[in-house]
């Protein structure tokens, strides 16, 4: 498994909990809370509504960083030599070819004659 692989799967779980984390929070306040039905629960309102937001926020900062870390891979800072996308594009590629030299299709003029 390639690095950028390891990276695809990554963000793959932190985007479906940053969608289950906006999910659960209401705009106007109701969201998770609402449906506790009181404040001893999980600490109070207060507590949930600051746990949900800076879980968000984490999870949006992990994303942002495992997106530029994955476009590293590519450039070289975290590639891998092992690549068969990389290994493709390599042979694919033509070879330069050098130009050949060929003979002057006129002959030279003769030097004139000394008298």
């Amino acid at each position: 498994m390639n690095t950028f692989s390891i990276f695809l799967v990554l963000i793959t779980i932190v985007c479906f909990l940053l969608i289950i984390v906006i999910m659960v929070q209401n705009p106007k306040g109701g969201g998770l809370s609402s449906s506790l039905g009181g404040s001893q629960m999980m600490g109070g309102v207060q507590k949930t509504t600051d746990f949900l937001d800076k879980s968000t926020w984490t999870l949006a900062t992990i994303l942002i960083l495992l997106i530029l870390l994955s476009g590293m891979s590519f450039t070289g800072v975290l590639s891998d030599s092992d690549s068969k996308i990389i290994e493709k594009i390599d042979a694919d590629a033509p070879k330069p070819v050098a130009p050949k030299t060929a003979a002057p299709a006129t002959p030279a003029p003769a030097a004139p004659a000394q008298n």
